[in-house]
């Protein structure tokens, strides 16, 4: 059997030669990519090997199990957060919406380049009154003057120790 299977792919190999290649043939290898073009490429990890799929980006795990050589693909996190950013827009734009036509501002933050509805005027920023400043100052006065007396309670207590 094993010489007949010989001198059959012999025969084979002889009839290819000698028979013009037709054309949807030559159409279909014109189509595969050049055999430079290594579509996959592995990786060593640990006991196996990691394929990444040039073309797609998939990434599996490939190594020896039961069953012999196999390929699991490994989930992919990407698309997955692609869904989550999509689904936060959306709801993002629905609450926008939902300001605008309570007649609300938009805030800072979430006004973009084009969006400019809802922008308050240019008014000038309301001036404290003297009370105001009055009151800040003497708020200030009192956080430093404890603050002294905080390190002098330290620089004490630093000599008694010494």
């Amino acid at each position: 059997m094993t010489r007949f299977a010989v001198a059959l792919a012999a025969g084979l190999a002889v009839a290819e030669l000698a028979l013009p290649t037709p054309a949807w043939a030559e159409d279909a290898a014109a189509a595969q990519p050049p055999a430079d073009d290594q579509r996959y490429s592995f990786h060593r990890s640990g006991e196996g090997f990691v394929r990444l799929d040039s073309r797609t980006g998939q990434v599996a795990r490939c190594g020896w199990g039961a069953g012999g050589w196999a390929c699991t693909v490994v989930p992919d996190e990407r698309a997955a957060l692609e869904s989550e950013i999509a689904r936060l827009q959306a709801e993002n734009a629905a609450l926008k919406k939902e300001l605008l036509s309570r007649g609300l501002d938009l805030p800072e933050a979430a006004r973009g380049e084009g969006d400019r509805r809802g922008a308050p005027e240019a008014r000038p920023a309301p001036q404290p009154s003297e009370t105001e400043i009055d009151r800040a100052i003497a708020f200030v006065k009192g956080v430093w003057r404890r603050l002294l007396e905080m390190m002098a309670d330290l620089q004490r207590d630093i000599q008694r120790k010494s």
